[in-house]
Protein backbone atom coordinates (compact mmCIF):
# COMPACT_ATOMS: atom_id res chain seq x y z
CA UNK A 1 0.00 0.00 0.00
CA UNK A 2 1.64 3.28 -1.23
CA UNK A 3 1.56 5.81 1.40
CA UNK A 4 -0.15 8.98 0.86
CA UNK A 5 2.12 11.37 1.65
CA UNK A 6 4.31 10.05 -1.17
CA UNK A 7 2.67 12.12 -4.22
CA UNK A 8 2.97 15.35 -1.71
CA UNK A 9 5.23 18.73 -3.03
CA UNK A 10 4.69 20.52 0.06
CA UNK A 11 4.01 19.82 3.84
CA UNK A 12 1.48 21.01 6.15
CA UNK A 13 2.36 23.48 7.96
CA UNK A 14 1.57 26.11 10.52
CA UNK A 15 2.77 30.35 9.98
CA UNK A 16 4.86 29.98 12.91
CA UNK A 17 6.87 26.42 11.82
CA UNK A 18 7.19 28.07 8.30
CA UNK A 19 8.69 31.23 9.74
CA UNK A 20 8.81 34.70 8.42
CA UNK A 21 11.26 33.79 5.30
CA UNK A 22 9.53 34.70 2.36
CA UNK A 23 12.34 32.74 0.33
CA UNK A 24 12.70 29.65 2.66
CA UNK A 25 14.23 26.61 0.86
CA UNK A 26 13.15 23.20 1.73
CA UNK A 27 15.17 19.60 1.02
CA UNK A 28 12.50 16.66 0.20
CA UNK A 29 13.50 13.16 1.44
CA UNK A 30 10.25 10.53 0.18
CA UNK A 31 10.56 7.66 2.79
CA UNK A 32 12.76 9.04 4.82
CA UNK A 33 11.18 8.44 8.11
CA UNK A 34 8.37 6.46 9.84
CA UNK A 35 5.32 8.93 11.17
CA UNK A 36 5.80 9.51 15.41
CA UNK A 37 1.99 8.61 15.00
CA UNK A 38 1.06 5.94 12.97
CA UNK A 39 4.69 4.37 12.51
CA UNK A 40 4.31 4.65 8.28
CA UNK A 41 7.20 6.02 6.43
CA UNK A 42 6.31 9.36 4.85
CA UNK A 43 7.90 12.16 2.97
CA UNK A 44 10.52 14.52 5.04
CA UNK A 45 11.28 17.86 5.10
CA UNK A 46 13.86 20.06 6.41
CA UNK A 47 13.78 23.95 6.31
CA UNK A 48 15.36 26.72 8.22
CA UNK A 49 12.36 29.37 9.22
CA UNK A 50 15.02 32.16 9.86
CA UNK A 51 17.86 33.65 10.55
CA UNK A 52 18.98 32.49 14.27
CA UNK A 53 16.45 30.09 14.25
CA UNK A 54 17.09 26.03 14.23
CA UNK A 55 16.28 23.77 11.13
CA UNK A 56 12.65 22.07 11.48
CA UNK A 57 11.41 19.00 10.22
CA UNK A 58 8.30 17.22 9.36
CA UNK A 59 7.14 14.89 11.99
CA UNK A 60 4.24 13.35 10.94
CA UNK A 61 2.48 12.44 8.07
CA UNK A 62 0.47 14.29 5.85
CA UNK A 63 -2.55 11.70 6.80
CA UNK A 64 -2.66 12.35 10.38
CA UNK A 65 -1.75 15.70 9.97
CA UNK A 66 -5.25 16.00 7.93
CA UNK A 67 -7.46 14.11 10.29
CA UNK A 68 -6.62 16.31 13.19
CA UNK A 69 -6.37 18.94 11.02
CA UNK A 70 -2.69 19.79 12.97
CA UNK A 71 0.95 21.13 11.84
CA UNK A 72 2.90 18.36 10.76
CA UNK A 73 5.52 19.69 12.73
CA UNK A 74 4.18 21.15 16.29
CA UNK A 75 1.53 19.16 15.72
CA UNK A 76 -0.72 21.89 16.57
CA UNK A 77 -4.09 22.95 15.32
CA UNK A 78 -3.79 24.68 12.24
CA UNK A 79 -6.66 27.43 12.66
CA UNK A 80 -6.00 28.38 16.27
CA UNK A 81 -2.58 27.71 17.22
CA UNK A 82 -3.72 25.26 20.23
CA UNK A 83 -3.19 22.18 21.60
CA UNK A 84 -5.18 19.68 20.05
CA UNK A 85 -6.31 18.94 23.75
CA UNK A 86 -7.59 22.72 24.14
CA UNK A 87 -9.41 22.36 20.78
CA UNK A 88 -11.15 18.80 21.91
CA UNK A 89 -12.11 20.13 25.12
CA UNK A 90 -13.33 23.61 24.03
CA UNK A 91 -15.72 21.31 21.27
CA UNK A 92 -16.49 18.52 23.04
CA UNK A 93 -14.90 16.22 20.43
CA UNK A 94 -13.60 12.79 21.74
CA UNK A 95 -10.72 11.08 20.10
CA UNK A 96 -11.44 8.13 17.32
CA UNK A 97 -8.17 7.25 16.55
CA UNK A 98 -7.56 3.53 17.84
CA UNK A 99 -4.39 3.23 20.42
CA UNK A 100 -3.81 0.07 19.44
CA UNK A 101 -0.62 -0.77 16.62
CA UNK A 102 -3.43 -3.12 14.72
CA UNK A 103 -6.42 -1.22 14.75
CA UNK A 104 -4.48 2.30 14.04
CA UNK A 105 -3.25 1.03 10.61
CA UNK A 106 -6.49 -0.45 9.33
CA UNK A 107 -8.24 2.69 10.27
CA UNK A 108 -5.75 4.86 9.04
CA UNK A 109 -5.16 2.97 5.70
CA UNK A 110 -9.42 3.75 5.43
CA UNK A 111 -8.95 7.33 6.43
CA UNK A 112 -6.37 8.09 3.38
CA UNK A 113 -8.14 6.43 0.94
CA UNK A 114 -11.21 8.48 1.44
CA UNK A 115 -8.74 12.00 1.99
CA UNK A 116 -7.52 11.06 -1.04
CA UNK A 117 -10.85 10.92 -2.85
CA UNK A 118 -11.52 14.26 -0.55
CA UNK A 119 -8.52 15.81 -0.79
CA UNK A 120 -9.32 18.16 2.44
CA UNK A 121 -8.26 18.15 5.49
CA UNK A 122 -10.69 17.58 8.41
CA UNK A 123 -12.71 20.44 9.39
CA UNK A 124 -13.74 21.08 12.73
CA UNK A 125 -14.98 24.48 12.95
CA UNK A 126 -18.59 23.49 12.22
CA UNK A 127 -18.98 21.68 15.62
CA UNK A 128 -18.00 24.52 18.09
CA UNK A 129 -20.97 26.08 20.51
CA UNK A 130 -20.75 29.92 21.05
CA UNK A 131 -19.30 29.26 24.36
CA UNK A 132 -17.05 26.90 23.01
CA UNK A 133 -15.82 29.06 19.99
CA UNK A 134 -15.59 32.45 22.47
CA UNK A 135 -12.75 30.39 24.49
CA UNK A 136 -11.05 29.80 21.40
CA UNK A 137 -10.78 32.97 20.24
CA UNK A 138 -9.84 34.42 23.62
CA UNK A 139 -6.81 31.83 23.91
CA UNK A 140 -6.09 31.86 20.08
CA UNK A 141 -2.82 34.13 19.46
CA UNK A 142 -3.06 37.26 17.12
CA UNK A 143 0.09 36.85 15.52
CA UNK A 144 2.86 34.12 15.18
CA UNK A 145 5.11 33.07 17.84
CA UNK A 146 8.43 32.57 16.24
CA UNK A 147 10.38 32.64 19.34
CA UNK A 148 9.17 29.17 19.47
CA UNK A 149 11.73 28.16 16.22
CA UNK A 150 14.28 29.06 18.55
CA UNK A 151 17.58 26.58 19.49
CA UNK A 152 17.12 24.61 22.04
CA UNK A 153 18.96 25.76 25.48
CA UNK A 154 22.25 24.38 25.04
CA UNK A 155 22.47 21.34 28.13
CA UNK A 156 26.06 21.56 28.84
CA UNK A 157 26.09 25.29 29.43
CA UNK A 158 23.42 24.68 31.77
CA UNK A 159 26.04 22.22 33.48
CA UNK A 160 29.13 24.93 33.04
CA UNK A 161 30.64 22.42 30.31
CA UNK A 162 29.85 23.94 27.23
CA UNK A 163 33.24 24.92 25.43
CA UNK A 164 32.01 26.25 21.87
CA UNK A 165 31.12 29.31 23.16
CA UNK A 166 29.96 31.87 20.13
CA UNK A 167 29.82 29.29 17.94
CA UNK A 168 27.58 26.71 19.68
CA UNK A 169 24.48 26.08 17.73
CA UNK A 170 22.25 26.18 20.93
CA UNK A 171 21.27 28.62 23.32
CA UNK A 172 23.47 29.91 26.13
CA UNK A 173 20.41 30.79 28.62
CA UNK A 174 19.34 29.10 31.90
CA UNK A 175 15.89 27.27 32.08
CA UNK A 176 13.35 29.65 33.08
CA UNK A 177 9.73 28.46 33.54
CA UNK A 178 8.17 25.12 34.92
CA UNK A 179 10.05 22.16 33.97
CA UNK A 180 6.96 20.29 33.47
CA UNK A 181 6.19 22.12 30.36
CA UNK A 182 9.62 20.68 29.34
CA UNK A 183 8.50 16.95 29.45
CA UNK A 184 6.75 16.83 26.22
CA UNK A 185 5.66 13.58 24.00
CA UNK A 186 4.17 13.74 20.29
CA UNK A 187 1.72 11.43 20.57
CA UNK A 188 0.50 12.55 23.52
CA UNK A 189 -0.27 15.83 21.98
CA UNK A 190 -1.34 14.57 18.70
CA UNK A 191 -4.10 12.30 20.91
CA UNK A 192 -4.52 15.35 23.27
CA UNK A 193 -3.50 12.81 26.14
CA UNK A 194 -1.34 14.00 29.48
CA UNK A 195 -0.19 17.28 27.56
CA UNK A 196 1.23 19.71 30.00
CA UNK A 197 0.83 22.67 28.05
CA UNK A 198 -2.78 22.25 27.04
CA UNK A 199 -3.44 21.25 31.06
CA UNK A 200 -2.06 24.47 32.01
CA UNK A 201 -3.72 26.47 29.18
CA UNK A 202 -7.19 25.06 30.53
CA UNK A 203 -6.45 25.34 34.49
CA UNK A 204 -5.84 29.56 33.35
CA UNK A 205 -9.05 29.11 31.05
CA UNK A 206 -11.28 27.33 33.58
CA UNK A 207 -9.66 30.71 36.43
CA UNK A 208 -11.07 33.15 34.11
CA UNK A 209 -14.06 31.90 32.24
CA UNK A 210 -16.63 32.17 35.26
CA UNK A 211 -19.85 31.76 34.26
CA UNK A 212 -22.08 35.10 34.79
CA UNK A 213 -24.49 34.70 37.84
CA UNK A 214 -27.91 36.33 37.03
CA UNK A 215 -28.83 39.30 39.85
CA UNK A 216 -32.20 38.10 41.67
CA UNK A 217 -33.53 41.42 40.33
CA UNK A 218 -35.41 40.44 37.63
CA UNK A 219 -36.12 43.84 36.38
CA UNK A 220 -32.25 44.11 35.24
CA UNK A 221 -31.99 43.07 31.77
CA UNK A 222 -28.72 44.99 30.52
CA UNK A 223 -25.16 43.98 30.20
CA UNK A 224 -21.80 46.12 31.13
CA UNK A 225 -19.23 45.81 28.67
CA UNK A 226 -15.61 46.67 29.55
CA UNK A 227 -12.24 46.73 27.60
CA UNK A 228 -13.09 49.29 24.74
CA UNK A 229 -11.52 50.95 22.96
CA UNK A 230 -11.82 53.19 19.52
CA UNK A 231 -11.35 50.40 17.04
CA UNK A 232 -15.16 49.05 18.62
CA UNK A 233 -17.79 51.00 17.56
CA UNK A 234 -21.27 51.12 18.60
CA UNK A 235 -22.63 49.03 15.42
CA UNK A 236 -19.69 46.33 16.35
CA UNK A 237 -21.41 45.72 19.74
CA UNK A 238 -24.82 45.61 18.79
CA UNK A 239 -24.07 43.54 15.60
CA UNK A 240 -22.27 41.17 18.28
CA UNK A 241 -25.09 40.85 20.57
CA UNK A 242 -27.80 40.67 18.47
CA UNK A 243 -27.33 37.07 17.62
CA UNK A 244 -28.92 36.57 20.99
CA UNK A 245 -32.20 38.39 21.45
CA UNK A 246 -33.37 41.74 20.91
CA UNK A 247 -31.64 45.15 21.83
CA UNK A 248 -33.50 47.98 23.13
CA UNK A 249 -30.21 50.06 22.89
CA UNK A 250 -26.93 50.29 23.08
CA UNK A 251 -25.15 53.15 24.87
CA UNK A 252 -21.25 53.31 24.63
CA UNK A 253 -18.92 55.88 26.88
CA UNK A 254 -15.79 56.45 25.35
CA UNK A 255 -14.91 58.16 28.39
CA UNK A 256 -14.94 54.71 30.46
CA UNK A 257 -14.17 52.66 27.09
CA UNK A 258 -17.41 50.63 28.10
CA UNK A 259 -20.58 50.26 27.07
CA UNK A 260 -24.08 49.25 28.01
CA UNK A 261 -26.26 46.64 26.15
CA UNK A 262 -30.04 47.10 27.32
CA UNK A 263 -31.89 43.73 26.30
CA UNK A 264 -35.79 43.63 25.56
CA UNK A 265 -36.46 40.36 27.68
CA UNK A 266 -34.51 38.80 30.57
CA UNK A 267 -34.00 35.71 28.50
CA UNK A 268 -32.25 37.55 25.97
CA UNK A 269 -29.70 39.04 28.04
CA UNK A 270 -28.78 35.65 30.37
CA UNK A 271 -28.74 33.75 26.95
CA UNK A 272 -25.47 36.54 25.82
CA UNK A 273 -24.05 36.07 29.50
CA UNK A 274 -24.14 32.16 29.31
CA UNK A 275 -22.50 32.26 25.93
CA UNK A 276 -20.44 35.03 26.41
CA UNK A 277 -18.39 32.90 29.83
CA UNK A 278 -17.69 36.02 31.39
CA UNK A 279 -15.71 37.85 28.09
CA UNK A 280 -16.31 38.07 24.13
CA UNK A 281 -14.18 38.88 21.23
CA UNK A 282 -15.93 41.77 18.97
CA UNK A 283 -13.00 42.72 15.87
CA UNK A 284 -9.99 40.60 17.47
CA UNK A 285 -10.65 42.65 20.60
CA UNK A 286 -11.09 40.74 23.66
CA UNK A 287 -13.67 42.81 26.00
CA UNK A 288 -15.41 41.91 29.32
CA UNK A 289 -18.76 41.40 30.82
CA UNK A 290 -20.76 42.01 34.08
CA UNK A 291 -24.33 42.12 34.68
CA UNK A 292 -25.74 45.67 35.08
CA UNK A 293 -26.54 47.14 38.58
CA UNK A 294 -30.29 48.43 39.08
CA UNK A 295 -30.81 52.11 39.05
CA UNK A 296 -30.31 54.05 42.49
CA UNK A 297 -33.08 55.70 43.79
CA UNK A 298 -32.38 59.02 45.71
CA UNK A 299 -33.27 60.21 49.53
CA UNK A 300 -36.43 61.96 48.59
CA UNK A 301 -38.11 58.72 47.58
CA UNK A 302 -37.67 57.31 50.68
CA UNK A 303 -38.25 59.79 52.15
CA UNK A 304 -41.85 60.32 50.61
CA UNK A 305 -42.48 56.62 51.43
CA UNK A 306 -41.66 57.53 55.10
CA UNK A 307 -44.31 60.09 54.95
CA UNK A 308 -46.61 58.41 53.40
CA UNK A 309 -46.56 55.51 55.44
CA UNK A 310 -46.66 57.87 58.69
CA UNK A 311 -49.63 60.25 57.58
CA UNK A 312 -51.29 56.77 56.76
CA UNK A 313 -50.78 55.31 60.29
CA UNK A 314 -51.84 58.75 62.67
CA UNK A 315 -54.69 59.09 60.00
CA UNK A 316 -57.67 59.91 62.21
CA UNK A 317 -56.21 60.62 65.38
CA UNK A 318 -56.47 64.62 66.56
CA UNK A 319 -54.15 66.55 68.52
CA UNK A 320 -54.55 67.44 71.74
CA UNK A 321 -55.56 70.93 72.50
CA UNK A 322 -53.10 73.68 74.01
CA UNK A 323 -52.75 74.23 77.82
CA UNK A 324 -55.74 75.95 79.10
CA UNK A 325 -58.03 75.89 76.28
CA UNK A 326 -60.72 74.09 77.95
CA UNK A 327 -60.88 76.88 81.27
CA UNK A 328 -62.30 80.01 80.80
CA UNK A 329 -58.87 81.47 81.58
CA UNK A 330 -55.92 81.08 79.97
CA UNK A 331 -53.22 80.55 82.45
CA UNK A 332 -49.31 80.90 81.30
CA UNK A 333 -46.59 80.21 83.55
CA UNK A 334 -45.22 83.34 83.31
CA UNK A 335 -47.88 84.66 85.59
CA UNK A 336 -47.10 83.05 88.54
CA UNK A 337 -44.72 84.71 90.82
CA UNK A 338 -43.66 81.73 92.89
CA UNK A 339 -42.20 80.52 89.16
CA UNK A 340 -39.19 81.96 89.79
CA UNK A 341 -38.92 81.67 93.33
CA UNK A 342 -40.38 85.02 94.36
CA UNK A 343 -41.85 85.99 97.34
CA UNK A 344 -44.89 87.89 98.40
CA UNK A 345 -44.35 90.76 100.30
CA UNK A 346 -46.58 90.61 103.91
Amino acid sequence: MADASEETEFPILCETCLGDNPYVRMTKEKLGKECKVCTRPFTIFRWLPGRGMRYKKTEICVTCAKLKNVCQTCVLDLEHGLPVQVRDSALSIQDSVPQQDGNRRDYLARTANSLEVVGEQTDFSGRAQPAGREMLKRMTRKDPYYKRNRPHICSFFVKGQCTRGNECPYRHEMPQGDPELAKQNIVDRYHGNNDPVAKRMLARSHKRDTRLVPPEDKSITSLFVMGMDTSVTKDDVHDYFRAYGDLKSVVVVPKGNCAFVNFKTRADAEAAAQAALGGCVVKDKALRLAWGKPKPKGPGSELAVKSQRGSSSMSGVTPPPPPGALTDTTIYPSQDPTAQGACSKQ
